[in-house]
């Protein structure tokens, strides 16, 4: 009996060790992930076009906006330090709510418990580049959408929705993804 007590020990132990190895992988690769995704919204400054006014003055600077809980950490800091936008500086600023954007570029919309449709209808006009990693993004209206496919980071775009936002996406960019439409209700 005592062998077999030792024995059950031994193997829950092992599982023990074998969940949290697992579990420490998979945040190690959503940590991963989201250096990846912080690179790409990074890049995306560098191949969409905003109107001028777009920009308050020639130094303004070109703000990557969070809506929601922050999944970045440090990275898209590291990721865009000492980078510009032409000559307008990056910066990053995080939002609790949409009403509180009143001056952002690109905007990384989590998810989670904000309203996709409701959140993209309050922007329109804006000329904000939407990015969001939820699924369906680019189909209710979002612009880009960034998602793991095959343990690779893949792009959707919704060329009409950059359109009617006055924003020009480049070719390069474009030929790097799946283009997409809005669902029509």
């Amino acid at each position: 009996m005592q062998i077999l007590k030792k024995i059950v020990n031994l193997r829950v132990n092992f599982l023990l060790i074998l969940y949290a190895v697992i579990f420490i992988s998979a945040q190690i690769d959503a940590a991963r992930e989201y250096q990846i995704k912080a690179t790409f919204l990074f890049n995306f400054t560098q191949f969409v076009e905003w109107p001028s006014e777009s920009f308050s003055s020639p130094q303004s600077p070109a703000v990557i906006g969070i809506l929601g809980k922050d999944p970045f950490g440090q990275y898209l800091e590291q990721a865009i330090s000492g980078e510009s936008l032409d000559k307008h500086p990056l910066i990053i600023k995080r939002f609790n709510s949409v009403e509180e954007i009143n001056n952002c570029h690109v905007l990384f919309i989590a998810s989670g418990k904000n309203k996709t449709e409701d959140v993209l209808q309050k922007l329109k006009g804006k000329n904000i580049l939407t990015v969001s990693d939820a699924g369906n993004f680019t189909k209710l209206g979002g612009m880009v959408r960034l998602y793991t496919k095959n343990d690779k980071i893949n792009i959707q775009i919704n060329l009409e929705a950059a359109k009617a936002e006055n924003l020009a996406i480049s070719s390069k960019l474009l030929k790097l993804a799946e283009i997409v439409k809005t669902d029509k209700k």
